[in-house]
Formats: C-alpha cells, structure tokens, sequence
C-alpha cells in the first residue's frame, strides 16, 4: 500500500472533522484552516470520499461535511484506499510490474508480508481512536 500526501491529508481532515462535527456540518474551509491544508486540495479529497459513502455533504445555510457512519465504523485503512485511488503494492506479483523474476524471487513473500501487515494494522485503527486520544507529545532528551 503506497500512501502519499492526499492519504496522510484525508486522514488528518477526516480526524478534524470527526472531532470538529459533533453531530453538526463542519465546512471544508474550517478543516482546511485548522490543518493547513489547501482548499482545493480537500475538495477534491471531500468529492472521493462522498463517493465512498465516508463523509455526507448538508447543502444550504449551516451545511458542510459530516461522517456517514459513527467513527469506530471507519477505519483508516479505509480511508487512505479511498483517497489514493488505485492501489499500489510494494510486491511484484500484486503490483503489475514484470520482470522476469516473480517465480524466482527470494523477497516475494517477505513484500506480500509487509504489504499485509501494513493493511491489517491501518485496519485495525479506527478513527475514533485517532480523535478521541490526546495527542502524544515526544521530548526530547539532551544527550
């Protein structure tokens, strides 16, 4: 699973709106403010995951984004395959890419591994327990 700045950014939005929302419409301009992300750029993140049934639009005075589902119901793994669009695996076999080598390569199954991992995990975190945490602050330590 290849995750680029749109995944990690309707992560973060969807996060913002999860904590934002309750229960109201929050609007894309909001969202875009809080977490420093273009306009734009959610707009067109907000149309794929509308299309994926994630996030609802309310039209009219008062309207924006709200989740289609309660947020332990999405998951991240979810999320990040709806606003990247086409998959791109980090195996060979999974991928498409040919060379030649896919029956004698010795790293195959560890790529398919990984790849797996990675899902399972990204599944296992819903988005409820990304806005309902505290955020966890790193110190660093002089050496």
């Amino acid at each position: 699973m290849k995750i680029t700045t749109r995944g990690r950014y309707a992560v973060m939005a969807l996060v913002a709106l999860a904590s934002y929302s309750q229960g109201s419409p929050v609007t894309i301009r909001l969202i875009a403010q809080q977490e420093a992300i273009p306009e734009s750029y959610l707009q067109q993140l907000f149309l794929r995951l509308r299309k994926k049934n994630i996030v609802k639009s309310v039209r009219g005075p008062g309207g924006g984004f709200i989740l289609s589902r309660h947020p332990s119901e999405i998951n991240i793994g979810e999320i990040i395959r709806t606003a990247e669009g086409k998959q791109a695996n980090i195996g060979c076999r999974n991928s498409g890419r040919q060379c030649g080598m896919i029956n004698k390569c010795r790293t195959q199954n560890m790529w398919e591994t990984l790849e797996e991992r990675i899902d399972e995990f990204l599944v296992s975190i819903s988005l409820e327990d990304l806005f309902d945490k505290p955020t966890t602050v790193v110190q660093e330590t002089g050496a």
